[in-house]
């Protein structure tokens, strides 16, 4: 496991179009229907990573608390499954059923979606505006396994805060760390 940095896709880039599996109701779902135009939120994560286990409880939360607010949350996974099995798609379905995923979980079978994302590690997030126009790539919070920092979401939860009230997000932003994403060779 190498800790491994958000690449920080430049702020305002329009987020890329995708067409992907959702794990759970084995429908194809694509962006345009997933989207919110109050802030759609992109996230990277996968099943066996120990920075996203860390983290999956405030994840629903923060779902389960900014939905009602507009907001639309997307799991994507783009690991290599035949590397990781793991991360297969029955797992994923298990471990979104598992943690009640209030959000679609997508599987990036050819990972075409993490690189149009750069995306670089698990967990990855992005916030998008109402135009699906990049507003915030970063960090969750502060706390990773084994730090004693409290599990929060508080830079998540600013950024959404600060968009839904139409005040400038800060572009002070804190790259997100975690478990590379898992290329396929």
């Amino acid at each position: 496991m190498a800790l491994t940095p958000s690449n920080m896709l430049p702020l305002g880039t329009v987020a890329p179009n995708f067409e992907l599996v959702d794990a759970v109701s084995e429908r194809t779902m694509t962006l345009e229907e997933l989207k919110s135009d109050q802030a759609t939120v992109i996230m990277f994560i996968c099943n066996h990573c120990p920075y996203v286990k860390h983290l999956q409880s405030e994840l629903v939360n923060i779902a389960e608390d900014y939905i009602p607010e507009g907001v639309k949350f997307v799991a994507i996974s783009s690991n290599d499954v035949e590397e990781y099995p793991e991360d297969s798609p029955e797992l994923m379905q298990a471990e979104a059923k598992k943690w009640r995923y209030p959000f679609p979980y997508l599987y990036d079978e050819t990972q075409a979606v993490a690189r149009s994302y750069d995306a670089a590690c698990t967990p990855d997030f992005y916030i998008f505006d109402g135009e699906m126009k990049l507003v915030y790539r970063g960090q969750l919070d502060d706390s990773r396994p084994g730090n004693e920092k409290p599990l929060t979401g508080k830079d998540m939860r600013a950024a959404l805060d600060d968009l839904l009230k139409g005040n400038p997000i800060s572009e002070n932003q804190t790259p997100s760390q975690g478990c590379n994403i898992k290329w396929k060779k």
